[in-house]
């Protein structure tokens, strides 16, 4: 660890890390392979990187009472789902992750960046006594700032990883 580094320069390298990945596994990728599910009731790519997305900007936009990005920025209306306006894909049914398309990769791209960009300002804002603040009371303990930036960041690592294996595998497959 570099001499001086804070929990919120390893949180803004974590957060990084996500954008990478999520821009590595939609390079290149057109509407088919977005979309593919490899059996029935799997996720498709799109579908993936759109629940992680919403999930990081719900989550945040509470955790630091922001506006989501998804609402405020009018990515809603960009995407046009046949979805709720805060549906974020969590407990989604097979018929659900069906309709979440998109027309290219650089929406979710797009998408994704303004939820980064909105990330990255609370997180370079952030104080260490920050991270102590309880931000969610529904749980025994009580859920803190840290915590619940924690395991977003550990939610979307998961999610990316599998929309970069089922871009390998639908890659393969087309090969």
């Amino acid at each position: 660890m570099v001499v001086g580094m804070h929990a919120k320069d390893i949180l803004i390298d974590g957060y990084g890390r996500i954008r990478e990945e999520v821009h590595a596994v939609l390079d290149g990728l057109g509407p088919e392979e977005l979309h593919h599910r490899p059996a029935p009731g799997a996720n498709s790519v799109a579908w993936l990187v759109w629940h992680l997305t919403r999930v990081q900007d719900d989550h945040i936009a509470d955790a630091f009472d922001l506006d989501q990005v998804w609402l405020a920025q009018d990515w809603q209306k960009r995407f046009g789902l046949d979805l709720p306006r805060h549906d974020t894909g969590y407990g989604h049914t097979p018929a659900k992750v069906a309709r979440v398309r998109v027309e290219s990769a650089g929406l979710l791209t797009g998408y994704y960046d303004a939820v980064h960009e909105q990330t990255l300002g609370v997180l370079r804002a952030l104080a260490a006594k920050d991270l102590e603040r309880i931000v969610d009371e529904r749980w025994d303990p009580p859920v803190s700032l840290g915590v619940r930036l924690v395991s977003v960041l550990s939610d979307d690592l998961q999610h990316v990883g599998q929309a970069a294996y089922l871009r390998g595998l639908v890659q393969s497959a087309a090969a």
